[in-house]
């Protein structure tokens, strides 16, 4: 199996993002019915108050989505996924002209849409099978892509997620697509196993667990979404309101593995441990210990 180094560097709107320390994705839920926090930013003033704090304390990313894609998530109409979605980029640039801007949307037209209104970012639970025309729609817009593995639907996904390894199932799933996009010339790429997306709380653990693999073997950035979701609120039986706790837990474990980037609805606590992580990382590296005798 090969080794590869990682591609650490994103271009996003002419400006470059370094990965090699990880980053925090802020999570912007503009629908009213998302799993955690449905409903509280459908409003732009809302949504801008929340960027501002997702910025203020340390993301890089702000991931501001239309459609939930909790399990059992019913489809939204395309005008009603750019209603939510491009005023509140267009507002987001106005008002935050530094934040880097992903939109997280399946539709090649929103992603079109939200790019001509300033995302940097396309970010796809769908891998290009729900809209055929995304991947080339992606070779005209030329910007990053965050590649997702998703078994089924949102609709069918969670119904009875069933593989023979599947670790070794994602990944060759990643090896294929990105077949495809590189055919496309589409070099910026960030993979997402896509935890609790047509997986079992097991599934979840046994990718969480092997997360490096992705990046050792494909030379590509890892972004870990694990923000408050079931793999936690089942084993803790807790609700996702009280899955702080445990997300930072997981997001310590992520990192650990080689997370390059942590989708998070608490940035501040993401940003927190990516932090602390970089401190045990630095007494482990040798060339610390090094540093520290001279």
């Amino acid at each position: 199996m090969n080794m590869h180094t990682c591609h650490t560097t994103l271009l996003c709107r002419g400006r470059l993002i370094d990965l090699s320390e990880p980053q925090v994705m802020g999570i912007l839920n503009l629908t009213p019915d998302s799993f955690y926090d449905g409903g509280r930013h459908t409003l732009p003033e809302s949504a801008l108050r929340q960027t501002e704090i997702m910025l203020k304390a340390g993301a890089i990313f702000i991931d501001a989505g239309g459609a939930s894609s909790r399990p059992g998530a019913e489809e939204v109409p395309v005008e009603a996924e750019l209603s939510r979605v491009i005023p509140v980029i267009e507002a987001i640039v106005r008002c935050f002209p530094e934040a880097f801007i992903s939109v997280d949307t399946w539709r090649a037209e929103v992603a079109r849409a939200a790019c001509e209104a300033g995302a940097g970012m396309v970010n796809d639970i769908s891998a290009g099978r729900f809209d055929t025309a995304m991947y080339e729609t992606l070779q005209t817009l030329g910007v990053p892509y965050v590649l997702m593995h998703m078994q089924g639907t949102p609709q069918t996904m969670q119904q009875d997620p069933h593989y023979q390894n599947v670790v070794n199932e994602v990944l060759e799933f990643f090896i294929g697509e990105l077949e495809k996009l590189r055919s496309l010339g589409i070099k910026d790429i960030v993979l997402d196993p896509g935890f609790g997306f047509g997986k079992t709380v097991s599934q979840n653990f046994q990718l969480l667990d092997n997360l490096d693999i992705f990046e050792k073997v494909l030379g590509l950035p890892v972004l870990a979404g694990i923000s408050r979701k079931s793999m936690i609120c089942k084993v803790l039986k807790v609700s996702p309101e009280n899955a702080l706790n445990g997300t930072t837990a997981l997001h310590m474990v992520a990192l650990q593995r080689g997370a390059r980037i942590l989708r998070a609805h608490d940035v501040k606590e993401a940003v927190e441990t990516i932090r602390l992580w970089e401190c045990l990382r630095d007494i482990q590296s040798p060339e610390s210990s090094e540093a520290s005798k001279s």
